[in-house]
């Protein structure tokens, strides 16, 4: 989907009219019928606030150019609700709702995850086998690579 399909579904989905979107986002009506008719693009500051606002991802906004994954834990992430949302209410793209909470991260280290994950979801492996291969990718996200 193209930004402005993404905006126009999103007023839509909250059942607003362009001026009660526009009320909310602190715009005028004809800039949120510019965004809708893809003649412009809502600003930084906007897309933060319609993301604040509506719940929704700034990806998600801009078209989902990418895929995102918790950096912590490597769940996919969307705008059902899973991604992280900081003290502030602003959504933090980087990880899920399970791993970072009220501005604090849940697992203090590699291994905390790795336990967790492969005791409740190691399938038809053993733990041991789950252990080593969530170890082994794991480390390679963002957040491991750091530490």
């Amino acid at each position: 989907m193209t930004t402005c399909e993404v905006l126009k579904k999103v007023r839509e989905n909250n059942k607003l009219t362009q001026d009660e979107m526009a009320e909310k986002l602190f715009v005028t009506r004809q800039a949120v019928s510019r965004w809708e008719n893809g003649e412009t693009v809502p600003n930084t500051e906007s897309l933060k606030l319609i993301s604040k606002t509506f719940g929704v991802s700034v990806n998600t906004l801009l078209g989902s150019p990418r895929h995102l994954i918790c950096q912590m834990c490597g769940m996919p992430l969307d705008d059902d609700g899973n991604i992280c949302r900081e003290t502030d209410g602003e959504l933090n793209e980087q990880y899920c709702k399970w791993c970072r909470s009220n501005g604090e991260f849940m697992y203090k280290s590699l291994d905390d995850v790795v336990d967790y994950l492969a005791e409740h979801m190691h399938g038809e492996h053993t733990v041991e086998q789950a252990r080593e291969y969530y170890h082994s990718e794991l480390s390679k996200l963002d957040h491991w690579k750091n530490q």
